[in-house]
């Protein structure tokens, strides 16, 4: 049982830092200037249900992708690794402007702001994707529904998050949020590197069996 707490605790933070509903929170933010509460309301069920429903697509799908594309469990660990380091580090590196408009974002007049960017890739991008698969590869079926239940857990927090938008900008600094998105992106890189190094490990361990001839473990 404790195994299955950890299991559930780690998954749960992988997947919420990698989402960052933060990040999500502030492009929302700036592109709901104005609108009514429950316009905005609407918006942030959209957006939350569609990065939800991506990410658990994958989840359960993404060992049938791997298969159809002959992908390695292992070289996804390596290349969502480095994706997330990129992630991570543009976290540290990101700017908030008071206005609530994330640097290098946008604004958009288009209805459709709550597919692109804010579901994707804000809320569910390539990161996000490569955890949830990662996650549920080679699990028994109990861990997966963790992964399932971890996913949804992520999710709900992010639309409490988006629901609550216009207090948290009341009651949260951008100086806070700022310190809170860069701790979170060095989070993720260490994250990030031991997702890299686990994958590295067990191609060196392939490597050195087949030198050796016969199986390490």
């Amino acid at each position: 049982m404790d195994a299955l707490l950890q299991f559930f605790f780690i998954t749960f933070m992988a997947i919420f830092v990698v989402v960052n509903p933060l990040s999500g929170l502030f492009t929302f933010m700036s592109m709901t200037s104005g609108y009514p509460h429950k316009a905005k309301i609407m918006y942030s069920k959209k957006s939350i249900l569609l990065a939800m429903s991506v990410a658990l697509f994958f989840a359960i799908a993404g060992s049938l992708v791997l298969k159809l594309f002959s992908i390695d469990i292992d070289a996804l660990r390596v290349a969502g690794g480095i994706i997330l380091i990129t992630v991570g580090l543009n976290m540290m590196k990101s700017k908030i402007h008071p206005s609530g408009e994330s640097s290098g974002l946008a604004e958009s007049t288009d209805k459709d702001f709550w597919v692109f960017p804010v579901a994707i890739p804000l809320l569910c991008g390539p990161g996000t994707i490569s955890t949830v698969i990662i996650r549920t590869g080679g699990i028994e079926f109990v861990e997966v529904l963790l992964v399932l239940t971890a996913i949804i857990s992520v999710y709900a927090v992010a639309f409490i998050m988006f629901r609550s938008s216009e207090t948290i900008e009341k009651h949260i600094s951008f100086t806070g949020m700022l310190v809170i998105t860069r701790l979170l992106g060095l989070l993720l890189t260490a994250i990030a590197v031991g997702m890299i190094m686990a994958g590295l490990n067990s191609y060196f361990i392939s490597l050195l069996s087949a030198f050796l001839g016969k199986p390490m473990f």
